[in-house]
C-alpha cells in the first residue's frame, strides 16, 4: 500500500531549494536495547533490528538529497559493555558489512571509516578495508561509520600529531589554524555536517564530532533507532529546512 504521507513529504523536500537540504546528516543511532526490551526480545534482537534501520537509511538518503551519511557505530566508550554484547556487535559489524557490499557497489556507496580503525579487532578492519577499497568509486552516497569513535580521543590524537609535527619541524606553531587542525581529524575531508539526529528521547551528544558540529542543527526524537525509518528522515529534514542558520551573524 503506498505511504501518501512519505509520499507527500518527499515531494515537499523535492520542492526545496538546494541550500535547505542537508547535504551530510550524521546519526547518533540509539534505542536498540530499550527497543527489544519493550518487545520482550534480546539486546541482540535490537542490534540486528537496529542493522535493518540503518539498511533503509542508507537506501534512502540519497532521494532527500543527502550527499553523506555519517552513522554513530561503535563508541569508544562502547568498550565498557559486557564481553558477550561487544562480540555479538562486532561478529554483526562484520558480516553486515560483507553481506551488504555488493548492494552497496551497485547503488554507488562509498563507505568510509571515522575512528581508531587499528585498534579494531583484525577480522573487522579486514572487511572494512575490503568494503572502502571495493566502494571507492561510489559518488551517490558517502557512508561514514564512526568505528571506535570519540570526539575527545579524535581531537586529543589531531594534537598529538600536529605536536609531533612541530617537534620535528614540519609545522610552525604560528602556522596552525582550523584548516591545519581539520586536516588531522580522522574526518578529514568531509564537510561539517549540516544536521544531526539523535534517537529514542536523550538530548545529548555523547562524545560525537564535538570539533565538526560547531554550527550543526540538531534534531532529537523519541522514535527509537529500529522504528526510525524513512517518514522519519523526511521530518527531520523538513524541520531542518525550516530553520535559519546564520552561522554567528544577523
Amino acid at each position: 500500500m503506498p505511504d501518501i504521507e512519505l509520499d507527500n513529504l518527499l515531494a515537499k523536500i523535492k520542492s526545496l531549494p538546494q541550500e535547505r537540504i542537508p547535504s551530510h546528516i550524521a546519526i547518533i543511532m540509539d534505542g536498540n536495547g530499550r527497543w527489544a526490551k519493550k518487545k520482550g526480545l534480546s539486546r541482540p534482537d535490537g542490534h540486528k533490528a537496529g542493522i535493518a534501520a540503518v539498511k533503509r537509511i542508507v537506501r534512502f538518503a540519497p532521494q532527500v538529497g543527502t550527499k553523506i551519511l555519517t552513522l554513530y557505530t561503535f563508541s569508544t566508550e562502547n568498550w565498557r559493555r559486557p564481553a558477550d554484547e561487544i562480540k555479538i556487535l562486532m561478529n554483526l559489524l562484520r558480516e553486515t558489512t560483507l553481506r551488504e557490499l555488493d548492494e552497496l557497489i551497485e547503488n554507488g556507496v562509498r563507505v568510509m571509516v571515522s575512528g581508531r580503525f587499528s585498534q579494531l579487532p583484525f577480522a573487522q578492519r579486514k572487511a572494512l578495508e575490503i568494503a572502502m577499497k571495493r566502494t571507492a568509486k561510489g559518488k551517490i552516497l558517502t557512508l561514514n561509520l564512526a568505528l571506535n569513535y570519540g570526539g575527545r580521543a579524535e581531537i586529543i590524537d589531531a594534537v598529538r600529531e600536529i605536536g609531533q609535527k612541530i617537534a620535528s619541524g614540519k609545522i610552525l606553531p604560528d602556522d596552525v589554524d582550523e584548516k591545519i587542525f581539520e586536516a588531522h581529524l580522522q574526518t578529514a575531508g568531509l564537510p561539517d555536517p549540516d544536521l544531526i539526529i539523535r534517537t529514542s528521547g536523550e538530548i545529548r551528544i555523547s562524545n560525537f564530532l564535538l570539533w565538526q558540529s560547531a554550527y550543526a542543527e540538531f534534531y532529537f526524537t523519541d522514535v527509537l533507532w529500529p522504528d526510525f525509518d524513512e517518514l522519519e528522515l523526511c521530518r527531520a529534514v523538513i524541520d531542518y529546512a525550516s530553520r535559519e542558520r546564520r552561522f554567528g551573524g544577523i
